[in-house]
Order: structure tokens, then sequence, then C-alpha cells
């Protein structure tokens, strides 16, 4: 199952490491609380629309971004769930039971 907001807390911290910001730095910025940002980003607590903003206005990042890099690791965690889910054909001469 893809968890939504693990996704999230993984791009959120990528994006503020990449920046060289603490999560000191972030929380005094987004005006949030440096545990709460912690929890966002080990995908232990939900993000409301308003605190996202905050948190990507202090990243200087794009909402639009952030959400997109989400939806693009939700995609490629939904292709290799599916590709697990194949079937595979019986073998030559193999007796598949039909009795479902």
């Amino acid at each position: 199952m893809v968890l939504f907001r693990r996704l999230l807390g993984d791009v959120l911290r990528d994006a503020r490491m990449q920046r060289g910001l603490t999560l000191r730095e972030v929380s005094a910025d987004a005006r949030v609380s440096l545990g709460y940002i912690s929890e966002i980003e080990r995908g232990q607590k939900e993000a409301s629309s308003e605190l996202l903003a905050s948190l990507c206005a202090a990243l200087d990042v794009p909402l639009s971004d952030v959400l997109r890099d989400v939806s693009d690791l939700v995609a490629l965690e939904e292709a290799a769930a599916a590709l697990t889910r194949i079937p595979v054909a019986p073998r030559a001469g193999q007796v598949v039971n039909s009795a479902a």
C-alpha cells in the first residue's frame, strides 16, 4: 500500500537537505514546530494544505513541484506493486485448477 504521507515526507526532507537547511531553520521560517516537521518528514503525521504551503515557502520550492515529485513516486510504487501481482501463465502440460 502506498502511503502518501511517507512519500511526501521523503520529498520534503530531500528538498530541505538539498538546500542545506536544518529542521530548526525551516521550523523558524515556516512557523511550525520542529517536532511536527520532523514527524511529517518521517511520514508519521499528515500535513494540511496550509502547513504544506508554509513548508514549501520556507524551503523556497513551489508546492506544485513537491506534489509532482510525490505523484511520480506514487506512480513508481504503484507500478512496482502491479508487477508483483502479474499472474504467471501455466507452463506447458501444467494442469490449472479451474474450480473457482
